[in-house]
């Protein structure tokens, strides 16, 4: 199981909800990972940013386990990586007057 995880670790990033959420589970319980408060927050708060029902509940979660500074850098990653991955935007569907 732990080669599994670590195959899906060095993949591509994450991109969607889930992935990202996904992403946070397995930082968040050392899934053929070290657990890493910091990396588990910042993609529970990814995926909440983009739409994951649970992933606020989680973030939470992790946040009462870590301190402030600790906090603010997941904070900070997670803002960094957002940057670089923007989310696609839906197409904006222009209809001509008759």
């Amino acid at each position: 199981m732990a080669d599994i995880d670590t195959a899906a670790l060095s993949a591509s990033e994450p991109a969607d909800a889930n992935g990202c959420f996904a992403r946070g589970m397995i930082f968040s319980a050392g899934a053929g990972v070290p657990v890493d408060l910091i990396e588990a927050h910042k993609w529970f708060n990814i995926a909440a940013m983009r739409g994951h029902c649970d992933a606020a509940r989680l973030r939470r979660e992790i946040a009462e386990l870590m301190s402030d500074a600790e906090i603010g850098c997941a904070q900070r990653t997670a803002r960094d990586w957002l940057k670089g991955h923007p989310q696609p935007q839906a197409p904006v569907a222009i209809r001509a007057a008759a």
